[in-house]
């Protein structure tokens, strides 16, 4: 069926006149704003990484941090939005700087929770990079909390996806969460 048949229906069935002068390329809009918001379905992982990795000897401490992320919750199709950071401590490999930002989108471009979402984005980075060691941390307002049900405008929500170095040693993880509050 025709996406935009099926906004038309969802207009229709809320009571409105899908041929008012607001309303007549509404269904149309809608359909392509959401192929739009879950572009992320039609990415793989391989092609978003297009061969940007690098050898490096730099065993340093790698952070992308401000990620801006948008996201749509798959429970009430609202919605969230927010900053993700990641970090990863290189092992022989680097990736283009872009492309951990283009990850974050193909992940955020889905019907999504933010806890999977933090865990996908993490073990896309181990992936591509070949590192054991991967820390993400990403800040959200959802929609769904805000516009409906509890109705809280300030919340926030933070999750956090540790692995290898980052996860068992305390001053590796402190080191990350103390450079994503800086600057």
């Amino acid at each position: 069926m025709d996406n935009s048949k099926l906004y038309s229906e969802l207009l229709t069935n809320l009571g409105e006149d899908v041929n008012r002068d607001g309303l007549q390329k509404t269904p149309d809009r809608a359909a392509k704003a959401m192929e739009f918001l879950t572009k992320g379905y039609d990415q793989d992982l391989d092609d978003v990484i297009n061969g940007a990795v690098f050898d490096s000897d730099n065993d340093q401490m790698v952070i992308v941090k401000d990620i801006e992320m948008y996201s749509l919750c798959e429970h009430h199709l609202l919605p969230f939005v927010g900053k993700v950071h990641v970090a990863y401590l290189p092992e022989g490999k680097v990736i283009g700087l872009s492309k951990v930002a283009r990850i974050t989108d193909m992940y955020a471009r889905r019907l999504q929770i933010q806890e999977n979402m933090t865990k996908q984005i993490a073990e896309a980075i181990k992936y591509a990079t070949g590192s054991s060691s991967v820390g993400v941390v990403i800040e959200a307002q959802h929609f769904c909390m805000m516009m409906r049900g509890v109705e809280k405008q300030g919340s926030s929500t933070i999750s956090s996806m540790m692995l290898g170095t980052f996860r068992e040693n305390a001053k590796t993880r402190e080191e990350f969460l103390n450079l994503i509050k800086k600057f």
